[in-house]
């Protein structure tokens, strides 16, 4: 593979607000395709998508908008329950956003009568990400810029609490690694704006900070093995691949006109895909496909790339 030109994007999808942030689902739900959620300005809306490359009767894209719940506010993060399931008997959709209110909420929904969410306070700055832990749709963590990371439980609400020593930018939650603390990764550039953990390789973190992405291989050293600078306007997000232990995206900082995304692998000096979003927001890979997402003005964009 060689480094493209501007690519863009494979599909497009039009949506009725600008896209702040868009997820998605990381988990085997029995759904046929894939589920995604993403937030606009006081919303966020469910759809189910199928790509052509995943299904021969698919001609390009099919995409089909299940529910939306109206928040009233942004939602900044979005994290996916296990629990969800979308099967023709017995649907639950479960999520958690982080809104711009410092709040966490919870989505339940059959997609029937059942739509209800529930409030967890308790962060007193900007949240910048949550996860649900692989295992138990009842347990999720956040970190946000007061400078912690907190454990919850959606019966017993906060059970945890980690100080930090900077503003906590990113959580993950990785299916072989029990949560522990094992090990403390050093970077040279500060700060760090997005983490990743690699699904594919435990073993293996990457990030953004400033103009590079950086990656470490555990247990091998506290500091990265890889950086390279990448983004002229500063990196901003970090997203490995659900497919691949070499392949991941990192996009560069929204709010100017365009903002690049970056498909990179391990073994290619430089990017294999190159693309751009106008005032882009959000990343997230699909579960099984070499297909990234980024959301932007009034539209979401999927791009497909080679393994």
């Amino acid at each position: 593979m060689k480094q493209d030109s501007v690519r863009s994007a494979s599909y497009t999808v039009d949506c009725a607000d600008y896209i702040h942030v868009v997820e998605f689902n990381p988990f085997e739900s029995g759904e046929e395709g894939s589920l995604i959620a993403f937030g606009g300005n006081n919303y966020v809306s469910i759809a189910s998508c199928r790509f052509q490359e995943d299904d021969a009767s698919v001609s390009g894209i099919e995409f089909k908008t299940l529910k939306t719940f109206n928040q009233g506010i942004r939602a900044d993060a979005i994290a996916w329950s296990p629990d969800t399931n979308y099967d023709s008997l017995t649907p639950l959709l479960r999520f958690c956003t982080a809104a711009s209110d410092k709040n966490l909420r919870i989505f339940t929904s059959d997609l029937q009568d059942k739509n209800e969410f529930k409030v967890f306070d308790g962060h007193t700055s900007y949240i910048n990400d949550v996860v649900f832990c692989s295992h138990d749709g009842n347990t999720f963590a956040s970190v946000s810029d007061d400078h912690t990371c907190r454990m919850w439980n959606i019966g017993k609400g906060q059970t945890a609490m980690f100080m930090l020593r900077s503003p906590g930018m990113s959580v993950a939650w990785h299916p072989e690694e029990s949560s522990k603390a094992i090990l403390s990764l050093e970077s040279v550039q500060v700060p760090l704006m997005s983490a990743d953990w690699c699904l594919k390789n435990p073993f293996r973190v990457g990030a953004v900070a400033g103009n590079d992405w950086i990656i470490w291989e555990m247990p091998r050293s506290s500091y990265p093995q890889n950086n390279k600078p990448v983004h002229a306007d500063r990196a901003r997000l970090f997203r490995w691949s659900r497919c691949s232990e070499n392949l991941f995206a990192t996009t560069g900082y929204p709010g100017k006109k365009n903002t690049q995304l970056l498909i990179h692998h391990l073994k290619h000096p430089q990017p294999i895909l190159i693309g751009s979003v106008p005032v882009g927001s959000g990343l997230s890979w699909h579960r099984s496909l070499p297909l990234c997402v980024v959301g932007g003005n009034h539209k979401l964009y999927f791009w497909f790339t080679e393994m």
